[in-house]
């Protein structure tokens, strides 16, 4: 049996450069493990490419994208498309591992490809991947579960903000990560600039109870070989936020494992587990929590984490890719499982009359 293992990265997205780099981490982890792999670039027009120079990401320096083959999906994996835009070679494809941050990407639209065609997908499912893409129905969510969340509103027109007087709050638009648009705001001047960019990014923000003398704190979790596993827990040190810079040009700085006590510690990886359970998910998800003295609030939840939490859940790449052939050897169960359950027809039909249907 052909195992090619498909990773999408990029995306519809503001996030897919830094898709870019967690995608084309994966395709060389998984080649260097001796997988075959297709890496499939969705750019930010929303074409899907496939070759194998989108797995060097020193092709896409200054902005290039690589020059690849467009591709057309079909049951069990797609085809290469010529220039006329003809059928090409049919490449089946084993197994998916979804790397796009952000966007309909991370938001269930690879998962309900994948899902529509008959590929098993090794990442987060189309309803987790929905609901935590948003940071407002993820609080909704959450409140069910009883956990506590950092208190907050919902902001989809400016106006909505005038009965907002306790400053300093955070901004951040309700669908966007990498901290893209999040930004303090000290009074309402700053909150209505605040909003005015994040409205121009997202379609809404929350906006949140600033705490100054607070902790960072991220777990990671997935599912294989039947249970849910947590990572230890790791602390991020920013300014007044966690910013971009902080995340992706070294700015920040992280501890890990967390100095934290054994209590705070197994609280932390105790909710992560719960959430993760609760919700039915898979693939690897990282949690973000905010701590207030003993106060634990769970921020985020990230169903595509960056470099897929990689320096969490895995002490270097050679154990890296044997936990992805784990997660792709779960999935693979769960499409086997959910592919045996019957389908039936009631016949319904035959009770309509044959022009019943026609417009007159």
């Amino acid at each position: 049996m052909c195992k090619n293992i498909a990773v999408f990265f990029g995306g519809v997205s503001s996030e897919n450069e830094i898709s870019i780099i967690t995608g084309t981490m994966v395709c060389n982890v998984l080649k260097k493990g001796g997988q075959s792999v297709l890496p499939v670039y969705v750019t930010q027009d929303g074409q899907f490419l496939c070759g194998d120079n989108l797995a060097d990401i020193k092709n896409f320096s200054g902005g290039n994208i690589p020059a690849a083959g467009s591709i057309v999906f079909a049951k069990g994996g797609f085809y290469m498309l010529s220039k006329r835009s003809k059928l090409k070679k049919f490449l089946p494809v084993y197994c998916a591992v979804n790397c796009c941050h952000g966007g309909w990407g991370e938001g269930g639209g690879i998962s309900g490809l994948c899902n529509s065609i008959s590929i098993p997908v090794a990442s987060a499912g189309i309803f987790e991947s929905a609901l935590c893409i948003d940071k407002y129905l993820t609080k909704i969510a959450l409140k069910g579960l009883n956990v506590p969340t950092v208190e907050y509103k919902l902001i989809c027109d400016i106006s909505d903000a005038d009965g907002i007087k306790d400053f300093p709050v955070m901004v951040k638009p309700v669908h966007l990560g990498s901290s893209i648009g999040i930004v303090k705001a000290n009074d309402s001047a700053e909150l209505s600039a605040a909003l005015s960019a994040a409205l121009t990014l997202d379609s809404c923000a929350i906006v949140e109870r600033y705490i100054a003398d607070r902790r960072e704190v991220n777990c990671a979790a997935y599912f294989a070989d039947g249970a849910v596993v947590t990572s230890p827990c790791e602390e991020v040190f920013g300014g007044d936020i966690l910013s971009y810079d902080d995340k992706y040009s070294g700015s920040g700085k992280r501890v890990f494992p967390a100095e934290l006590s054994q209590e705070l510690s197994s609280r932390i990886r105790g909710t992560t587990q719960y959430i993760y359970t609760a919700l039915g998910m898979r693939g690897i998800v990282r949690f973000d929590f905010i701590l207030e003295g003993e106060n634990v609030y769970v921020s985020e939840i990230n169903t595509v984490p960056g470099s897929l939490s990689q320096y969490l859940i895995s002490g270097n790449y050679s154990e890296f890719c044997a936990l992805l052939l784990s997660l792709i050897a779960q999935a693979r169960k769960d499409c086997a499982v959910n592919s045996s359950k019957m389908l039936i027809n009631t016949g319904i039909i035959n009770n309509f009359i044959s022009n019943a249907c026609k417009i007159k």
